[in-house]
């Protein structure tokens, strides 16, 4: 997403009757755009684990203090995100003594279980919707993870 994307979200909510809208965008790293409009001003606020600079735009002036590297560049062709469905802890393995589901480099298949998140004493497995082959890992073992947070890029056979 690119600073001329955030001035066409901020021109068409303040045309429109709207006073919240939410975005997620999938290839944004799983993150999305708030935009929360006032009497006098429309407020931008990237929800997510790294979080942009706010963008504010007030009535009449427009200020923008993002840049386009506070955004992280889309994914390639053929390639995905499997992120996290609910916010816990995530975890590799099956038991600290099992070796990691996957590795970098490693082909999946779709069901293939590929993390646990442990949220309030349950272990839930996470499993790939797609089959292809792990590119990289973007979270450490017992790590805090948020709903939505990129876990996995996955390139699709």
């Amino acid at each position: 997403m690119n600073i001329d994307k955030v001035k066409e979200i901020l021109e068409l909510v303040e045309k429109s009757p709207l006073e919240n809208l939410e975005i997620e965008v999938k290839g944004f790293g799983g993150r999305g755009v708030r935009v929360r409009k006032g009497q006098l001003s429309t407020e931008v606020v990237s929800t997510g684990v790294n979080s942009p600079k706010s963008i504010q735009a007030s009535e009449g002036q427009t200020r923008l203090s993002a840049s386009d590297e506070d955004f992280p560049p889309p994914l390639g062709e053929g390639m995905v995100e499997i992120t996290s469905p609910i916010v816990g802890t995530f975890y590799r393995a099956p038991s600290p003594d099992s070796p990691p589901y996957i590795e970098e480099g490693e082909s999946i298949v779709a069901g293939q279980v590929v993390c646990i998140v442990e949220a309030m004493k349950l272990m839930n497995e996470i499993q790939s919707e797609v089959s292809g082959v792990v590119k990289k890992i973007l979270v450490k073992n017992a790590q805090p993870v948020e709903f939505g947070q990129v876990l996995f890029i996955i390139k699709v056979d």
